[in-house]
């Protein structure tokens, strides 16, 4: 019998991702054994502090990459969302599993919709990207920074009487919360993270042993749809610190991308769609995040990295 041993971060969410994996793995491999281990990473540590505030890329990764590279893990599964661009030398995403819903979702405490969130509402979010669209919308609702996993956001909605609350549709999907959602908020809306919904696994280059075991977990729409909107991210040297969001669609062999980056206080948004065949799904990425920056993108990011 062979064991593959998972590297994830404790969060319940987390957890639920790598059993998730886990239990596929065993289910399709009858004689392999897997094994979970967790892995504190610096973002789990620093639970005070809004990530724009932390800085640097990798807060949820990089211990686990570093198991993964010494070998004490095997496999390592993330939310894409939280994994950099550019990976270390000796590991490869060789996974990206079926996206779950890519959309942001609206807790309100009395409120039906945001629309009807009243005049001044507290909205928390861990999230530039969200705040950004909501006060170019709604430029007097107070954003009120909440770090956390889900249910101690959740319970900060009522604990710190706020009236809404705003997560991934996602994680509160996969942790059986979606019945608390007031509103599922549509992409025309609210912009989905790059990545944002999508699951993926990291292996060591060259450990095809492992990558024979996992790889029927991939799923070429969502692996597409992913690389085209981590192209655009890398083209934007996007980190924590920028508001920048961007979502792909896989339909007839036709790739769909939209992106955005947003002034902090959300007086300014820039945004625009491309498409392009598979295959050049990458360039695609590369040029929608051209296109934003000639339309003002660029000043944003020189004033956010200090450049």
């Amino acid at each position: 019998m062979g064991i593959i041993h998972i590297g994830t971060r404790g969060s319940p969410l987390a957890l639920w991702q790598a059993n998730w994996v886990r239990d596929r793995i065993e289910k399709n491999n009858r004689d392999v054994s897997v094994s979970i281990k967790v892995i504190q990473t610096k973002g789990d540590k620093i639970l005070d502090t809004p990530l724009a505030m932390v800085g640097g890329k990798g807060l949820f990764v990089k211990e686990i990459e570093t198991e993964l590279i010494s070998g004490g893990v095997d496999i390592a599964v993330h939310s894409m969302k939280d994994v950099p661009t550019v990976l270390p030398d000796k590991l490869e995403i060789s996974v990206v599993c079926k996206r779950e819903d890519p959309r942001d979702a609206l807790i309100a405490q009395k409120a039906e919709s945001f629309d009807r969130l009243p005049h001044g509402a507290k909205l928390g979010t861990s999230s530039l990207r969200r705040s950004t669209q909501i006060l170019n919308k709604r430029p007097d609702i107070k954003i009120v920074p909440l770090r956390g996993n889900i249910g101690t956001r959740i319970r900060k909605l009522t604990e710190e009487n706020l009236d809404a609350i705003m997560l991934a549709a996602a994680g509160l999907k996969r942790m059986e919360q979606d019945n608390l959602v007031t509103q599922y908020l549509s992409v025309e809306e609210s912009l989905p993270a790059v990545a944002q919904g999508a699951l993926g696994i990291e292996t060591r280059k060259g450990d095809d042993a492992t990558l024979s075991l996992i790889g029927f977990l991939n799923h070429d729409e969502t692996r597409i749809a992913i690389e085209s909107e981590r192209a655009a991210l890398t083209r934007l040297e996007g980190g924590c610190q920028v508001p920048i969001a961007a979502h792909a669609e896989v339909t007839r062999g036709i790739v769909r991308l939209d992106g955005l980056v947003g002034a902090v206080d959300g007086s300014v948004l820039y945004r625009d769609k491309m498409e392009a065949p598979i295959g050049e799904h990458k360039k695609l990425g590369v040029e929608l995040a051209e296109r934003l920056l000639q339309m003002g993108a660029g000043e944003i990011l020189k004033e956010a990295y200090g450049n």
